[in-house]
């Protein structure tokens, strides 16, 4: 069987390792856009604060894909599917003939239609050559503005602010990490944040990026101005959907995908951020993980089936641990919440509870703990006998 990878990415990777690992005999292509080999995503945020060098951003070595006997071939854009001849076609003239084929290419950044983002000193963070430009960018313009209070835009700010940057984050929405955090603990995460020097700026929408050529500065809707030397967006990612809903896949606001990871062409699957499986994008590291798992039993004929990911994002934002787990953030008539906040510790912990049965929780300046929460929200566990305690630093989860 021959199988055709688009996309050298977190999915894109795993899926060729585990296929290999469960069929030595497979012909496995990896198709990739970028000129660079398989990167995790996160090593750019180091990358751009200095704290890890160029040759360390890599997963594995080019001897790798020799040992695995990968088809490797990068800068090579995938441009066309043809599904009656059943070949991709690259920018560079290429042409790959697959018995089954997997769309593994991801979301590009997202940047919101305010004005002004075509100008010089307008970035977005999404790949290594984007890195490399912000950093030489950074060189001669050291006040830099950082749109977007999410994941990325943090972190972002923290590897620029470890660069010596001068740094203001705005956000849209009136509390950081949206998608992450309830009020209270986005309270104790911007207060550790401002405590690195890094101003942050809530409830805020951006209308232009002012300047003649080249950024200068940011005009928002309420009428005032702020002074920046360059412009990092972090609005976000998008699925890539166009090579598909070229091909005449069904999509949607991403390729939509069965339990099977197949998609509308019995002959065609696809993993990772690009997918929408019973409806959800995830756009999370565990999910594009299992996807690409589970894509590759099923493109090799083997049953197995992807029920969906709990959502859980363990992150380190600023240096400071945080994960949220399933529904963090529940209507409040249908279960009940436990807090213990110690703001001055930068320690935050809640547990959403529905009838007896952990389903959502935010543990926030601390580690410990985190595995084993993670896996009772994902068991839904019955945690009633427990309620008043299970915030303590000893409880004993060995109890459940």
């Amino acid at each position: 069987m021959r199988v055709v990878i688009v996309g050298n990415g977190l999915s894109g990777t795993i899926l060729a390792k585990t296929m290999r690992e469960l069929d030595p005999e497979a012909q496995i292509v990896l198709l990739g856009d970028e000129k660079h080999l398989y990167y995790p995503r996160p090593n750019l945020i180091e990358y751009l604060a200095g704290n890890l060098p160029f040759e360390r951003l890599f997963a594995f070595k080019e001897e790798w894909y020799r040992e695995q006997r990968l088809e490797l071939h990068l800068d090579s854009r995938v441009r066309e599917i043809h599904r009656d001849s059943q070949t991709v076609e690259t920018s560079g003239g290429g042409t790959f003939p697959y018995d089954r084929l997997v769309l593994a290419n991801g979301a590009f950044a997202s940047i919101p239609p305010f004005r002004g983002t075509d100008k010089r000193g307008v970035f977005t963070l999404r790949t290594l050559d984007d890195a490399q430009a912000i950093q030489e960018y950074m060189e001669q313009h050291a006040r830099v503005a950082v749109i977007g209070g999410g994941l990325l835009g943090l972190e972002i700010a923290r590897a620029v602010n470890t660069r010596g940057g001068d740094v203001d984050v705005y956000e849209f929405f009136p509390r950081l990490l949206p998608r992450q955090l309830d009020t209270p603990g986005a309270e104790v995460l911007q207060r550790q944040i401002e405590g690195l020097g890094i101003r942050v700026h809530l409830d805020v929408a951006t209308e232009e990026i002012l300047g003649e050529g080249e950024a200068l500065g940011l005009r928002f809707k309420d009428g005032g101005e702020s002074r920046a030397d360059m412009v990092i967006v972090a609005a976000g990612v998008r699925p890539r959907i166009d090579l598909a809903r070229d091909a005449g896949l069904e999509t949607d606001k991403g390729i939509v995908v069965d339990d099977a990871l197949r998609t509308s062409d019995p002959n065609i699957f696809a993993a990772g951020d690009s997918v929408q499986h019973r409806g959800r994008i995830y756009g999370i590291i565990p999910a594009a993980f299992q996807q690409a798992r589970t894509a590759a039993h099923t493109v090799l004929g083997r049953s197995q089936t992807y029920e969906g990911t709990v959502p859980s994002n363990t992150l380190k934002v600023m240096g400071v641990n945080v994960t949220s787990i399933g529904q963090f953030a529940p209507e409040p008539e249908t279960a009940q919440e436990f807090r213990r906040e110690e703001p001055d510790q930068g320690l935050y912990k809640k547990l959403v509870i529905q009838d007896g049965r952990l389903i959502g929780a935010i543990w926030m300046g601390t580690k410990e703990g985190v595995n084993e929460i993670n896996r009772l929200v994902a068991e839904k566990a019955d945690v009633s006998r427990w309620m008043d305690r299970l915030l303590e630093d000893e409880f004993d989860y060995t109890l459940l």
